[in-house]
């Protein structure tokens, strides 16, 4: 019995079958189809409403079938049947038409119309359904396969999102991220939950290996917002480049595209803009209506009178004597009141008391002062009654005097700048942040019996050289201000300099037109070996052409005893002389405006001299050599010149503002002279900053005749002819950026002035802060 039900059933499926092809190719299959997706959704929606929690209440495809459950029960116990096991192919062989397409897109899930709820793809209840619109689509050549059925069964995409990048955002908004140092987390995400710190923060040696391991950390910024490290792509990259080359992040954007003037003094028929105009625009506004209605209201109750023009045919006049306390000028800041006359006193009665009565003695003194110191404009009268008094004869003069006080009286406050003066002078440090620098006098040589003109020390600053106009030279022990030796050279010293070569023990001195190279012979064996074996070198014979300007000649006889070794003879008066830093070159001038043979330079150890100039610009008055570089500084009467003994050229002019240069000193870094004029001024110029002076002294009253500058501290001294010396405390920084500073610091006196002449020479000992000066008094001076 069961067994013929089940065929029957097989039967109709198949008639079923053949009649839905019927239908396929009469075309009616679209509308079976909507009606079908139709009525399945209506029943989704129904059976949604009617379906409980429990799971029994849920449809199965045995409940579709409408057979009992005891039914299958004992099929199952019979063992079933082939017509089961054709059915079961059947349905095997449809379900791969949908199966296959939906396996390539590898979904798992997919949405089930019927029951409202995912299923598994082994789910029966809508397979049928699923072969038949695949069927019908693949008929009707809507499209080539059935993979549009992922479209109608809606995925879940995120539960198949293999993304793994997250978009962590952090919402704390603009906010300075130091907040968060002492919180593990830095802040909250989109969701509201805290993005906490990495674990372990990167040190150094950390941060060292991936730098040298990973090859992404060049492109790697480390995001403070997240705590992250985010890894920059090429396109950003290439976008950070062109930001920093200052160019436009978009790579086809054109800056320099023809300008379009869109307004002209052309009439265009088309507007810039074809926006419709607004309502409001030609609408009156129902707000200014009520107001003008307000104001009208206004107007006619009589609450807003109207402007009258005022009558200016008779005339505006100005009460003199008014009261302006009370006046709307009165309550202004700046106001000030018209003077008022003090009112009258009883020495101006015709009758007054008799203590106001002028004596003979008070009416004298009256008379005799001026007007302006008069206490009383007037001499008191008396007179018996008030008819005899008669008309005040000032009385004219006074009323117009009255009227240029209220007119012409200034009526308004001026703003006084209140300026302290103690805030004008420059907040400088004090001296005694500043020291150490000389202040006292300790020591006086006493021995010349003329100008002392030059003044050096050695480089050990154990002995002390003085050249003076009584034609000696004298050779002096610092500590004990001792002559130890006194050489007369017949003349007239203008310069001495010791060799600063400490491995040297030589003394130039300028007698005339001559150089004198002396050997003191006050050093040990090898210094004075290396001297004689200097001054024994022979003299180079290149090709003369003609005569020398310049002849060298060793001494003889008594010269020779008393330390003068070599004599460089020159063509004029020699006015100074120089040593390089290094001990074998030295440079002597000779001031002469007819000549350009001013300055030679002279090499000891070859006795050879050559005239390094061609022509003179101007009346050299001092040179000196860079303390490390091949630069020589030649100073002319207004300017010092800066010249290359390399390239041979001249590479800076330094404009030194002043007359006549008297002076000139370099510092030991190089990068920083001062000159001293004339004119009372004393000049520092910074090399590095500008070719004008970047400070101008003028300390002195007279003369500046002789600056220095110490080797090792930050002072510098300027000698002048009023008697004085002032020792400056003057800082070098490393730093470009940072000015020296320059702070007088002290006033060193004891120099007589002798035949208007002061100190003539300054310098410093090379190692401690102290100074000598040599005088017009035939003394030098220690200053420690």
């Amino acid at each position: 019995m069961k067994k013929t039900e089940k065929t029957n059933k097989k039967r109709s499926k198949q008639d079923e079958e053949e009649e839905e092809e019927e239908d396929q190719a009469a075309g009616g299959r679209g509308g079976e189809l909507g009606e079908l997706l139709f009525n399945l959704n209506n029943k989704s929606l129904e059976e949604d409403e009617d379906l409980s929690d429990s799971e029994e209440s849920v449809y199965s495809g045995l409940e579709d079938s409408g057979s009992d459950p005891d039914e299958e029960e004992e099929e199952g116990e019979d063992g079933g049947s082939d017509d089961d096991d054709e059915d079961e192919e059947d349905e095997q062989d449809q379900n791969e038409k949908v199966l296959i397409p939906l396996a390539d897109k590898k979904l798992d899930k997919i949405t089930c119309r019927t029951k409202g709820k995912f299923c598994s793809l082994d789910c029966k209840c809508f397979r049928p359904l699923m072969n038949l619109i695949a069927d019908w689509l693949v008929e009707t050549h809507l499209f080539s396969s059935p993979d549009w059925l992922l479209w109608y069964f809606s995925v879940d995409e995120y539960d198949h999102d293999t993304s793994d990048e997250e978009d962590i955002r952090n919402t704390v908004g603009n906010i300075p991220m130091e907040w968060y140092k002492d919180f593990p987390h830095v802040g909250y995400d989109l969701d509201g939950k805290k993005i906490f710190k990495p674990i372990r923060n990167k040190d150094e040696l950390d941060d060292f290996l991936d730098k040298m391991e990973n090859p992404d950390y060049w492109k790697t910024v480390h995001d403070k917002k997240t705590a992250s490290d985010i890894v920059l792509s090429e396109e950003q990259i290439e976008l950070v480049n062109r930001l920093q080359k200052g160019q436009f992040g978009d790579v086809n954007f054109n800056e320099y595209e023809p300008t379009v003037e869109f307004f002209s003094n052309d009439v265009m028929i088309h507007p810039v803009t074809n926006r419709p105009a607004d309502k409001r625009s030609f609408i009156p506004s129902l707000i200014e209506k009520e107001k003008v209605s307000k104001l009208v209201h206004a107007i006619k109750m009589g609450w807003i009178k109207p402007r009258r023009v005022q009558d200016d045919s008779r005339g505006r006049f100005y009460d003199l004597w008014a009261n302006e306390d009370s006046s709307i000028l009165a309550k202004h800041k700046m106001h000030l009141p018209a003077p008022k006359i003090p009112l009258p006193g009883h020495e101006e009665s015709y009758n007054p008391p008799p203590e106001f009565m002028f004596t003979d003695e008070e009416k004298a003194l009256w008379e005799q002062q001026d007007p302006s110191d008069r206490k009383l404009p007037f001499i008191p009268k008396k007179y018996p009654s008030l008819r005899q008094v008669p008309a005040f004869s000032r009385f004219i003069h006074e009323r117009f005097e009255r009227c240029l006080d209220l007119y012409l009286c200034p009526r308004q406050r001026k703003m006084r700048v209140n300026v302290n003066p103690e805030d004008l002078i420059p907040k400088l440090p004090k001296p005694k942040d500043l020291q150490p620098f000389p202040t006292t006098q300790a020591l006086v040589y006493r021995g010349h019996s003329g100008l002392v003109r030059s003044i050096s020390v050695s480089p050990s600053g154990q002995w002390l050289v003085s050249g003076s106009d009584d034609g000696s030279v004298r050779l002096w022990e610092v500590c004990s201000s001792r002559c130890l030796k006194t050489v007369q050279v017949g003349g007239a010293v203008k310069s001495v300099a010791w060799n600063p070569n400490p491995s040297l023990c030589l003394v130039a001195v300028t007698v005339d037109s001559a150089v004198l190279i002396l050997s003191p012979a006050l050093a040990d064996k090898q210094v004075i070996s290396a001297s004689e074996r200097l001054l024994s070198a022979q003299q180079e014979e290149g090709p003369s052409e003609g005569p020398q300007p310049v002849v060298w000649s060793e001494m003889e006889g008594e010269e020779l005893n008393q330390g003068i070794r070599l004599k460089i003879q020159h063509p004029k008066p020699v006015h100074q002389v120089t040593w390089h830093s290094k001990g074998d070159y030295l440079a002597s001038v000779m001031p002469d405006h007819s000549s350009h043979m001013q300055v030679f330079i002279h090499q000891l150890s070859r006795r050879r001299s050559q005239n390094p100039f061609r022509r003179n610009k101007g009346l050299v008055q001092a040179v000196s050599f860079h303390p490390i570089r091949p630069y020589f500084f030649v100073a002319t009467q207004r300017s010092v010149r800066i010249y290359n003994l390399v390239k041979q050229e001249m590479t800076k002019k330094l404009q030194a503002n002043s007359k006549w240069i008297s002076s000139i000193a370099v510092h030991s870094g190089g990068d920083h002279v001062i000159c001293g004029s004339y004119d009372c001024r004393l000049s520092w110029f910074d090399l590095d900053l500008s070719t004008k002076p970047y400070k101008m002294l003028r300390h002195h009253k007279k003369a500046v005749r002789s600056v220095a500058y110490h080797r090792g501290y930050p002072l510098f001294a300027s000698a002048s002819d009023d008697g004085s010396v002032i020792v400056c405390h003057g800082t070098v920084y490393n730093d470009l950026l940072q000015n020296p500073l320059i702070v007088p610091v002290k006033v060193l006196r004891g120099h007589v002035i002798t035949h208007d002449l002061g100190v003539l020479d300054v310098t410093f000992h090379p190692t401690q802060p102290w100074v000598f000066s040599s005088g017009a008094d035939a003394t030098i001076r220690l200053f420690t």
